[in-house]
């Protein structure tokens, strides 16, 4: 029996794309007058091999995404051992139950969303002295089903991670609901950040990036562009 074909790109095809976006990032800061350093590429490598990840090592890229701990925890290791300057960001949700991995794993943690996960990583910072800088998901579009806060309660959540919890909070990350108009949520996004004082804005991804960077993103998050479709789990 034949194999089924495979339709991700071959390591080749990792650095070959990954280049690519990196050019459409730079044009795009170009035409937003911004400079390319201001917007750092987050490769999200979630269901990629680590052989496939080694790919954009080699190629030079060191700032990557994870969505599930458990994952990251099989995966990275190896790598970082192998590829110490390397940043990896948790950019799923993370129960509580997982903040411990969460912290020992990850450098930054993107996607925190409520109080008890940002008072137990302030235990877990303090457990495993450190002090990782965290964004806070706003839940733009006010989905039931997805994570976030709700931008009417941004502020004070905002307020209490930093202020009460003294947590680094580096920024505001969203992912905007499909079907509707990112720019939209990019720019409440923006807004939010500033009124807060928060320079950090991750949003935007493979088929929007151009526009989150348009709109001040800092931190873009592709995956598909650069790695292929994903794997299924």
């Amino acid at each position: 029996m034949e194999s089924p074909p495979d339709h991700t790109p071959d390591h080749t095809d990792v650095a070959t794309h990954l280049a690519e976006v990196k050019a459409s990032m730079d044009a795009a800061c170009k035409t937003a007058g911004r400079k390319p350093e201001q917007v750092t590429l987050v490769a999200v490598s979630k269901t990629h091999g680590a052989d496939r990840v080694r790919a954009a090592l080699l190629a030079g890229h060191r700032v990557f995404g994870e969505n599930r701990v458990q994952e990251a925890e099989d995966k990275w290791p190896a790598l970082r051992r192998e590829f110490p300057d390397l940043t990896l960001h948790l950019i799923g949700p993370l129960q509580t139950n997982k903040v411990k991995h969460a912290v020992a794993t990850f450098d930054v943690i993107e996607t925190v969303d409520r109080e008890k996960l940002a008072r137990a990583l302030v235990r877990e910072f303090a457990a495993q002295d450190k002090h990782l800088p965290v964004f806070i998901q706003i839940n733009t579009g006010e989905e039931e089903q997805k994570a976030g806060v709700t931008p009417a309660d941004a502020d004070a959540f905002i307020a209490l991670c930093r202020d009460e919890l003294g947590l680094d909070v580096w920024g505001l990350m969203c992912i905007p609901p499909v079907g509707e108009e990112p720019a939209m949520h990019f720019a409440l996004l923006g807004k939010i950040a500033a009124r807060n004082g928060l320079a950090g804005l991750s949003m935007g991804m493979s088929s929007d990036y151009q526009t989150a960077i348009d709109l001040g993103a800092t931190h873009v998050r592709v995956g598909t562009a650069i790695f292929g479709a994903r794997a299924v789990l």
